[in-house]
């Protein structure tokens, strides 16, 4: 099959054969984003665009996801001033009545917790960085470090709905979907939007994901992002049942695939040249992935650079050294998220959990990209949701307290393809509460907006038309900020 005819095949899928399908193991949404011959190189799938509306500065994203909002204070954004105001009530002057969530709005007080953890400068920039991170420090001069990011949404769910569909309300497009719609894929064997998840050491039972996150929403189906499990077979059913073996399989295949083409000779239905084609590609993916998730083939510097939990399926450290290989085998977008950051008590001890399994990992993803010639070509994010209150939820002790949500002011980092390295992009007030620098406020949808420009796209011309509206990511707002960008 020619790669034109591969192309005819993909836009003739529509949303009754996904549905029909979804039952099948390896998902149709996995499928139909591959439908192109092995070795094919142009961009397949059913993008509206032929070409990026720009020249793009990156060719692929990893976006590590740091699921329950990581105190920015405690991590990116030292207050050693309010060493003096310990225990002291946050003035109303500096919360200017800001809605609180229903986990603080009973206290009495909001007394001031300042971090416990010390801060130092690092790299030429001088970036800052806790003691808790000192691997993510080494590469302060790759780093744009946003202290300014802000967003409505005061509650989980909605926030990471927020972030990743630009809408609080389930049911759009996830920003992967996007980039998969907009640019189509690179891979003849590989989705073009896959989602790792780990959990955190520092909260077990943290707030769950869904998998509406990476969901195409309104989108076709074939580009909703494909999670690849964290524990037992990253996909279901990769393998041949008992007594099947390859030889095998093919045989039934190409049988299955004789008889779908008289059938369609005679009726011209093509959902028939469509489901074989999937038949197909799950026939690669059973080849693909399996090898891909082999680690056997990495070097034992490599292997270590990454710590002992890289050996650990389903792992951050894992799914970072994954995000790596499936990066440079042409998936463009891979999306990596840690539970475990939602630290409303116990964060002290919490939170070094989480920057235990994160730390090492991050800086050695940067690392290894960076020798491997990839790093100026792939974008890194790093953030979660919204940021987290300098007042203690609970009570404050020498060496306990806890942070509520904090929608108004939270740090995002950005590295790698078209990045301002050694930037640091906004500042905040004595207490991290409020940003004081309006000019460089960023917005959910202006990260967004900035995200997909980096990748060539315009935010405002990406646009799917449903329920007699265009709709695009970022809705009706967002803007570049061009001051992140080299």
């Amino acid at each position: 099959m020619n790669a034109n005819n591969s192309i005819k095949i993909q836009d003739q899928i529509n949303r009754r054969v996904f549905l029909g399908g979804a039952g099948g193991g390896l998902g149709f949404a996995a499928l139909a984003s591959l439908i192109k011959p092995a070795g094919a190189s142009e961009t397949m799938g059913t993008s509206p665009l032929v070409a990026p509306h720009f020249p793009p500065q990156a060719k692929r994203i990893i976006y590590l996801f740091q699921s329950g909002a990581p105190s920015q204070m405690d991590l990116f954004d030292p207050k050693p001033q309010m060493e003096k105001c310990r225990g002291e009530d946050l003035p109303d002057s500096i919360r200017k009545g800001q809605r609180l969530t229903t986990m603080t709005s009973g206290q009495k007080s909001f007394p001031v917790a300042p971090s416990m953890f010390s801060f130092a400068q690092h790299g030429q920039s001088g970036m800052w960085f806790s003691e808790l991170v000192p691997n993510m420090a080494r590469h302060a001069d790759r780093w744009c470090m946003i202290r300014s990011m802000h967003t409505e949404q005061i509650n989980h769910d909605p926030a990471i709905t927020f972030f990743q569909t630009g809408h609080q309300l389930a049911g759009r497009p996830s920003i992967g979907s996007w980039l998969s719609y907009g640019l189509g894929s690179d891979n003849a064997d590989l989705p073009a939007y896959i989602v790792l998840t780990s959990y955190g050491s520092g909260r077990p039972n943290d707030q769950p994901l869904y998998d509406r996150l990476w969901g195409a929403g309104f989108l076709p189906n074939e580009h909703q992002g494909v999670r690849f499990r964290n524990t037992g077979d990253p996909v279901l059913y990769l393998a041949d049942p008992p007594g099947v073996n390859r030889e095998l399989r093919r045989a039934t295949l190409d049988r299955i695939a004789s008889i779908n083409a008289s059938r369609a000779a005679v009726i011209g239905d093509p959902d028939i040249a469509a489901r074989t084609s999937q038949y197909e590609m799950a026939f690669r993916m059973q080849a693909s992935v399996p090898e891909i998730t082999d680690f056997s083939d990495e070097p034992k510097h490599v292997l270590e650079s990454y710590g002992p939990d890289v050996h650990r399926h389903g792992s951050y450290a894992f799914n970072c050294l994954l995000a790596r290989r499936l990066s440079e085998r042409g998936v463009r977008f891979v999306q990596c998220f840690h539970m475990g950051w939602d630290h409303h008590g116990g964060l002290p001890k919490a939170i070094k959990g989480q920057v235990k399994d994160t730390d090492q990992a991050t800086g050695a993803l940067l690392d290894d990209l960076d020798q491997r010639g990839l790093l100026d070509e792939t974008l890194i994010v790093w953030g979660g949701e919204f940021g987290r209150t300098i007042y203690s939820q609970g009570n404050l002790t020498e060496n306990n307290y806890g942070r509520d949500h904090h929608p108004r002011c939270f740090t995002t980092l950005m590295a790698g393809a078209g990045v301002n390295g050694g930037l640091t992009w906004g500042e905040t007030d004595d207490y991290s509460y409020n940003i004081v620098t309006p000019d460089q406020k960023v917005h959910v949808h202006d990260l967004n907006a900035t995200i997909l420009h980096l990748m060539g796209i315009d935010h405002l011309r990406l646009t799917y038309p449903y329920q007699g509206r265009d709709f695009r990511l970022t809705d009706v707002h967002g803007k570049v900020i061009h001051g992140v960008i080299s």
